[in-house]
């Protein structure tokens, strides 16, 4: 059976194209500080009309298997995991499938791959890394790597949530003896029904949102799954121990032996697992804000549960809102404020690291959450051996999972230094080119237009992009889309497809 499961490497995406939000914030008539600090955001990536989400997966895919030296025939499982529709039937998977089908032109490629697209806001990206690592785990494991594929373009109409968008898309290979191990016995999760974020308008690209709503969801959510999470710690917990004992002392039970086990079995019992017991926490990111709010609202239950990771300053903080309801604490801006104080300095250590690049590009849905476990990546690689990550995942509608990771360095090229190395946030940041709030406009309204549309030629401008990178060239009468690549010998294929210059 495979032992630690989990991602041997990633690989990140984001279109070179972005919009400062402070310039957005004067350009739509906002208050200062609005958009940079009521959300906490700073820039916003967005898509042109030559990029989509099957490009930036196509994009992405590419990179990671030409920076890991991956041969396709190694890859038995591909899900993505996605909310913008390009197609109700047809699975973005199967654009992405002629990297595989033609490795070299003498060669047959790979075309047994199980999976397909998951789809639940922004939690499918989650979904499809679950059933790649689920299925490396099982007894249908071939022996092959798994490649999950995360991509999302973030956009809204014109009005309060637009700053709230963005673009990417995330490729991880999945596999045993990972650098990043799933603990699998620890998650917890929440599924009920909400209409806080929707996409009834299949002529639209623009979500149905109510932003009050949507918060209070996600808070609930959080809760659920972390007394969930923090149940099952406990009860892991005490499980190996009971098995430790046993295989240690077995026949030799004695008086003195089980006084020894019950002190232990107590104390780990009486174990609540808290903040104090992950080095990072990682979450889904909408706007940054939320994000801060989040870990307060983390460090509040720690409260009500007297967990020892709250500290007196904390507990002095808290105290007034102990008696609070459910549903008073989510309304409470008093409460809301004490705990994002109480909590700042763990914040600071435990989150800020792994805020880079959602504050820097934006919203990026399924992308969101792996987005800022990249920036914890980029920002702290060399200090993550033998550390806990602990991650929230959540999709409106609604659907939510916390799960637990741990890390270790791993051995190159499937090393922690060599996965911040490889996806080079830094360069990727610093390459884009701004563009004004009016060209952004301009550029989604063209988009909004083209929604849906067919038999039309893109620009084909490609002079933004780097070597590499595919951008989409047409769309035909029957609505097939055609891509190429920058720089390399590649033509469009028939049937939405394109090749990729192997």
């Amino acid at each position: 059976m495979a032992k630690n499961v989990g991602i041997l490497a990633m690989e990140i995406y984001f279109p070179p194209t972005f919009v400062q939000q402070e310039a957005l914030e004067a350009h739509d008539g906002a208050s200062k500080g609005k958009y940079t600090i009521g959300l906490g955001q700073d820039c916003m990536a967005f898509c042109t009309e030559v990029e989509d989400v099957i490009s930036m997966s196509l994009t992405a895919v590419t990179s990671l298997l030409e920076k890991y030296k991956i041969d396709p025939k190694q890859i038995g499982r591909l899900e993505v995991g996605s909310e913008t529709v390009i197609d109700k039937s047809k699975s973005i998977k199967t654009f992405l499938m002629p990297i595989f089908e033609v490795v070299f032109s003498t060669e047959r490629g790979n075309t047994d791959i199980e999976g397909v697209d998951s789809t639940n806001a922004c939690y499918g990206g989650t979904a499809a890394l679950l059933n790649c690592v689920n299925w490396v785990e099982s007894s249908s494991w071939d022996g092959r790597y798994g490649l999950v594929v995360c991509t999302d373009s973030a956009v809204y109409a014109e009005g309060p949530a637009r700053p709230t968008g963005g673009a990417a898309a995330i490729a991880m290979l999945i596999g045993p003896d990972a650098p990043i191990s799933f603990e699998s016995k620890f998650r917890g999760s929440h599924m009920s029904h909400a209409y806080d974020f929707y996409k009834p308008n299949l002529t639209s690209e623009y979500p149905v949102v109510d932003g009050r709503l949507s918060q209070t969801c996600y808070l609930m959510a959080l809760d659920s799954c972390y007394k969930s999470f923090c149940h099952k710690y406990v009860r892991t917990e005490v499980q190996e121990t009971v098995s430790i004992f046993l295989y240690n002392y077995g026949s030799q039970f004695s008086p003195n032996v089980a006084s020894t086990f019950g002190y232990r079995y107590e104390r780990l019992e009486g174990k609540q697992f808290s903040l104090s017991d992950a080095d990072y926490f990682i979450f889904h990111s909408p706007y940054n804000k939320l994000v801060q709010k989040s870990f307060a609202r983390l460090l509040f239950n720690d409260f009500l549960r007297n967990a020892s990771s709250v500290d007196a300053i904390a507990k002095e903080k808290l105290g007034p809102f102990s008696t609070l309801t459910g549903d008073e604490s989510f309304q409470s801006r008093e409460l809301e404020k004490a705990s994002q104080q109480a909590s700042k300095p763990l914040y600071d250590a435990k989150v800020q690291p792994t805020t880079l690049v959602p504050k820097q590009v934006g919203n990026t849905y399924t992308a969101s959450l792996y987005a800022a476990f990249a920036s914890l990546i980029h920002n702290k690689h060399s200090e993550l051996a033998g550390k806990r990550v602990v991650l929230f995942s959540y999709g409106s509608g609604l659907t939510a999972t916390m799960f637990s990771l741990r890390l270790h360095e791993g051995r190159h090229p499937f090393s922690l230094s060599n996965i911040s190395t490889a996806m080079n946030v830094a360069g990727k940041l610093e390459s884009r080119h701004e563009f004004t709030p009016k060209k952004f406009v301009e550029t989604l309204k063209l988009m909004e237009n083209r929604y849906g549309a067919k038999d039309f030629m893109t620009s084909k401008d490609s002079s933004l992009l780097s070597p590499g990178t595919y951008y989409l060239t047409e769309v035909d009468s029957m609505y097939r889309r055609f891509y190429a690549q920058k720089d390399r010998a590649c033509t469009a294929c028939e049937n939405g497809s394109a090749t990729n210059g192997h």
